[in-house]
């Protein structure tokens, strides 16, 4: 059995970049996929069908089941909307991935008060919303039949969050999101819930969008550059594994996936780092053994993966 077999799974922003990474990877492992995208351009202009089909017809020519939405998550019913799709096609809901954002960077002094609202709009509300409407459902089931839901909401921050020029209002949603975040998996925690916050990496639409004339941010040019295997993105395997049956006890953290390593941050610093195995990405199933040595409450009888490799 394939670790997603018969979970479904929610995506929004689902269309492209790492949403559409998202879906795909979440297909692979077994998960029905509703792929939800506006299709609207970078700032949040405009909307299209095209990117939630495209990420659909590729998941169903590899053999997947997933269906499309084009509801926008910044409104109240449309979200429930998207929610009450997954569950009247497939019978239930197990995971919501939020991922859904657009960029409006500019300079503080620049910025104006659509550019705020619209980036406040689409990555805090736009989470909220999904988010309150799965877990009215879960809620509603677990009052119903007092069973744990081995639910999951994995949400989706960035490092802007710590700081980023021409970025004050992406950040500081996303710093809203991982408050949002923890009082969730506070809330969620008795029901069987779990909610975390990623800060996936990647080439993308997005990030192509910011400059970076960092020392850093040449050094990852030229290694994408010399490394063709490289991937645009990364995440999508921590994303695989927080959505699998084998991670309801973790909660309320905040996890950053690189080239090569798995990051647990605490605040705003790293509180620690586990290398992958050879210097590859970490896969979803090997994160279930690794995952708990990173943030140090691993059960006994769990293989000792690092040393085994």
């Amino acid at each position: 059995m394939r670790l997603l077999e018969d979970r479904v799974v929610v995506v929004t922003g689902a269309g492209r970049g790492i949403g559409r990474d998202h879906a795909l990877a979440l297909a692979r492992y077994g998960a029905k996929v509703l792929v939800n995208d506006l299709g609207g351009e970078l700032d949040g202009r405009g909307s299209s069908s095209s990117p939630a089909d495209e990420v659909v017809a590729e998941i169903r020519e590899a053999g997947g089941e997933a269906l499309a939405n084009y509801d926008d998550v910044t409104d109240f019913e449309a979200s429930a909307n998207l929610i009450r799709q997954a569950i009247d096609t497939w019978g239930k809901l197990d995971v919501l991935v939020n991922n859904a954002g657009i960029l409006r960077d500019r300079i503080s002094w620049n910025m104006t008060e659509e550019d705020w609202d619209l980036v406040m709009n689409v990555h805090m509300k736009g989470t909220f919303c999904c988010t309150r409407h799965a877990l009215v459902h879960w809620r509603l089931l677990f009052k119903r039949d007092g069973q744990l839901q081995n639910a999951r909401i994995i949400n989706t921050v960035s490092g802007a969050m710590f700081g980023n020029v021409g970025q004050s209002n992406y950040g500081a949603a996303k710093a809203g999101i991982m408050g949002y975040t923890i009082g969730v998996a506070l809330e969620a925690q008795q029901m069987g819930v779990t909610a975390n916050a990623i800060r996936p990496g990647g080439q993308t639409r997005m990030s192509n969008a910011v400059p970076d004339d960092s020392a850093l941010g040449a050094r990852r040019k030229d290694r994408s550059e010399r490394d063709t295997d490289l991937p645009d993105t990364f995440g999508s395997e921590l994303v695989c594994y927080l959505a699998s049956m084998h991670s309801g006890w973790i909660s309320g953290q905040m996890l950053r996936v690189g080239e090569n390593a798995l990051e647990i941050d605490e605040g705003w610093q790293v509180a620690g780092m586990l290398p992958a195995p050879d210097g590859k990405q970490w896969t979803a199933e090997q994160l279930i053994a690794g995952l708990p040595k990173l943030v140090g409450t691993a059960p006994g009888s769990l293989v000792e993966f690092l040393d085994a490799q």
